[in-house]
């Protein structure tokens, strides 16, 4: 009946940053971007960002007021964060490094699993995960 997860979507008021941030420092490619005119907000910018089979629709209301707020750092109800899978945690850890992105944690390292985390400009979590046994 399920096939896959579609799409996930990040609401952000700077579109351009976030969009530099996933494509520049964690390797998404640009798919597509449009307008759609006449929502309730006012238009509404998508850009369509695309990482092993998984996309990422980074949204913008640019005409809303006041402009939406950067993420809270207390855990709420919803979804916490995205998790992407890396070959090898501590070449991951050194190339973030390398382009100026800190870790927020980790890494932290278990028998079956190493896991870290960082963050978006936005303030959004992404957690940085090398399975070493499934």
């Amino acid at each position: 009946m399920f096939k896959r997860i579609d799409h996930i979507e990040l609401l952000t008021a700077s579109p351009e940053r976030i969009v530099e941030f996933y494509t520049g420092i964690l390797g998404f490619h640009e798919r597509e971007r449009l307008r759609i005119p006449g929502t309730p907000s006012g238009p509404l910018d998508l850009v369509y960002l695309e990482l092993g089979g998984t996309t990422l629709e980074v949204m913008c209301y640019p005409e809303a007021k006041p402009p939406i707020p950067a993420r809270a750092a207390e855990q709420h109800l919803g979804w916490q964060c995205l998790a992407l899978e890396v070959e090898d945690m501590d070449l991951a850890v050194s190339a973030l490094e390398a382009k100026g992105v800190k870790l927020a944690w980790g890494p932290m390292k278990r028998p079956d699993y190493a896991r870290a985390e960082i963050r978006d400009p936005d303030g959004n979590p992404i957690e940085l995960r090398q399975w070493t046994r499934r």
